[in-house]
């Protein structure tokens, strides 16, 4: 059959605009239908704008740390509104960037939300398109579970939008997107209160990692709460929508708060794609099944990304598009390795980790060590901080080979991906301690572990 197009792309985001372009550049007749802004998620209301929000909260702190070096600072105040419309700002001169990379390449860029018509048409504000191969990935969004006042909540997409901070704000959930905007709305002055149903935050993390990090976030002034989740939540003034949230916890007790924020995980974002058109499989969570190569139940079409069950980091959609792009046009059958991935939460502290926890390779029946420490960066010798920092090795016994390596403090997402590399490259124990630690930083203890570190294991 002919077909208007050798590649339709449903969702701009990193993996779908990385996909559309380089494969228009290789010759594809592509097209990419966006129904909202070019970027996806991670650009518009996820990692980049999170981030400079991060940036804006971590000034707050640098103030107070900053009188036991000297600096006196008299009648500081913050605006919400400078650092919001800053970073829309910045957004929209991305999303701009995204347009031009999108045209250059030759990608026609369709604005609205798609929806399959068949195995290889789609239709965009009624009007199909037809392609030989489909790709989606649209992404994620975020999850909300029912309950009674759930009206009453804003989930991650609008706090980017706010129009004034809250006095107190109670952020639900134990995620990436929970600890970190707690520690964002703690340091931009907002008493900020953290629930988790479960017995601990950063489900799926090292476990001391997980105990580590609630411990800082406790003492960095966010009040964390273990085990407590919300029951009901009304308005103190019904006839006000914006009056104050009343939060009725299961456990009988209730609290005020002028914002109550929902980060409790994300689902794929399928709704609109009437994926009943087509036989896609799909799991439980709506997540679109895909093999190893990215190819769905139905062969003329991909999809990678959030969209799918494996793991939700934009460099992973990346990665996953160009790999997918080498299998089309290369005949590369892919095989992705999802275990060495680096990756950052940035909270504050700030987390970083890569290769295997300590469950993990227990769970495994591994053989391994494990050199742990923590301890009082040296800027808080005189910042008047308790702050610490945690780091933590796994190493292989039979081989010597670093399979994991944690770290929770300052600067752990930047150094983080240099071991990243060293893991990717098979780097060793020994390969660690004949390199030369930069002095003085907080990095040179991966390179300086001794024995003494050595962790006492079961």
């Amino acid at each position: 059959m002919s077909y208007q197009y050798d590649l339709f792309v449903i969702g701009a985001g990193s993996g779908g605009v990385r996909a559309s372009r380089v494969a228009a550049s290789k010759g594809y007749k592509v097209a990419v239908a966006e129904g909202s802004s070019l970027g996806g998620t991670c650009v518009n209301i996820g990692c980049v704008p999170k981030k400079l929000f991060v940036y804006g909260s971590e000034f707050g702190h640098g103030v107070e740390q900053a009188a036991g070096y000297g600096w006196k600072y008299d009648g500081v105040s913050f605006d919400w509104a400078t650092l919001r419309d800053n970073k829309t700002n910045e957004i929209a001169r991305l999303n701009g960037i995204y347009q031009m990379m999108l045209e250059k390449a030759g990608v026609e860029i369709i604005s609205g939300f798609a929806s399959f018509i068949d195995d290889h048409t789609v239709s965009v504000n009624g009007v199909h398109y037809t392609a030989e191969k489909i790709l989606i990935a649209v992404g994620a969004r975020p999850f909300i579970p029912e309950f009674d006042g759930k009206q009453w909540v804003v989930s991650s997409n609008e706090m980017f939008y706010l129009d004034e901070l809250p006095e107190k704000a109670l952020v639900v959930g134990g995620g990436y997107i929970a600890v970190e905007f707690a520690g964002i709305l703690n340091g931009l002055n907002v008493d900020t209160t953290l629930i988790y149903r479960g017995e601990q935050l950063l489900r799926g993390f090292d476990q001391d990692v997980r105990d580590f990090a609630c411990e800082e976030y406790r003492k960095s002034g966010i009040d964390v709460r273990l085990n407590t989740d919300v029951e009901r939540i009304e308005l103190v003034d019904p006839a006000n929508e914006s009056s104050h949230r009343v939060v009725h916890f299961k456990d009988g007790s209730h609290d005020e708060f002028g914002l109550v924020l929902y980060a409790t995980g994300r689902v794929p974002n399928v709704g609109g794609l009437a994926l009943e058109n087509v036989a896609l499989e799909t799991s439980n969570n709506g997540a679109i099944k895909v093999d190893h190569n990215f190819t769905t139940s139905v062969p003329s079409i991909f999809a990678l990304g959030d969209v799918t069950d494996n793991i939700q980091l934009t460099p992973v959609a990346i990665k996953e598009a160009m790999a997918l792009i080498d299998y089309w046009f290369d005949g590369k059958e892919i095989d992705f390795d999802y275990d060495n991935i680096p990756t950052a939460v940035f909270s504050q502290p700030s987390i970083g980790t890569v290769g295997l926890t300590e469950q993990d390779a227990e769970s495994r029946g591994l053989d391994f060590r494990v050199y742990q420490t923590d301890f009082r960066p040296m800027k808080h010798t005189l910042s008047g901080s308790t702050e610490r920092a945690l780091m933590k090795l796994l190493v292989s016994n039979s081989d010597d080979k670093v399979i994991g390596v944690h770290m929770v403090g300052d600067y752990s997402g930047e150094i983080i991906q240099g071991l990243g590399v060293a893991l990717k490259a098979g780097a060793t124990k020994a390969d660690f301690d004949t390199t030369v630690g930069v002095h003085p930083t907080s990095a040179e203890e991966f390179v300086t572990f001794s024995e003494g570190a050595l962790k006492p294991r079961k």
